[in-house]
């Protein structure tokens, strides 16, 4: 499966979604999700990381799955 073939959804760990697409980084960081570091993001969906942070699920997925 190539990257663009990789969908991102929203019940995907943070962590899940950095080590199949690596330059989403910049994506999380511009929303204001500066702790993918940290341990939740090997535990917390892309959705509940979206909610925790405030940010709209299906604007951080469209633009996850766009890089």
């Amino acid at each position: 499966m190539s990257q663009q073939e990789i969908k991102i959804t929203k019940d995907m760990t943070i962590a899940q979604v950095l080590r199949l697409k690596p330059e989403t980084l910049k994506v999380f960081m511009a929303a204001g999700m500066h702790c993918i570091g940290c341990g939740a993001a090997t535990g917390e969906s892309v959705a509940q990381a979206a909610m925790v942070h405030g940010i709209d699920v299906d604007k951080l997925l469209a633009d996850l799955n766009s890089v």
